[in-house]
């Protein structure tokens, strides 16, 4: 069980890039903003591993979320989920979310 995932939540690779989902599940509001759904990938800006090193990050994607709630039939990323990000394989963590809304 964890708090779900809002766009505008701060999430961050494991070196510090900064991760936005590209679609939100606009039927679902946290706080006034759009939940994220599971699979579409998100965007990995400002990761400073260098090439030489494997990097940067580039994309992530969630591998799990919620099991039973659900947003249009597609699960949503919650706090406590697991994402990896691509090249690199590092997971992102989600920093900072709403507080409000808890789902398993």
């Amino acid at each position: 069980m964890g708090f779900v995932v809002q766009q505008g939540a701060t999430v961050l690779c494991a070196h510090g890039g900064q991760a936005q989902p590209t679609t939100p599940a606009p039927r679902v509001k946290l706080s006034g903003q759009a939940a994220i759904a599971l699979p579409p990938p998100w965007t990995v800006g400002g990761c400073p591993l260098p090439p030489q090193a494997g990097g940067p990050c580039a994309t992530a994607t969630w591998a799990a979320g919620t099991v039973r709630v659900k947003s249009m039939g597609q699960p949503l990323v919650i706090q406590d989920g697991t994402a990896q990000c691509v090249p690199t394989g590092v997971p992102l963590n989600v920093v900072n979310t709403q507080v409000r809304v808890k789902a398993t």
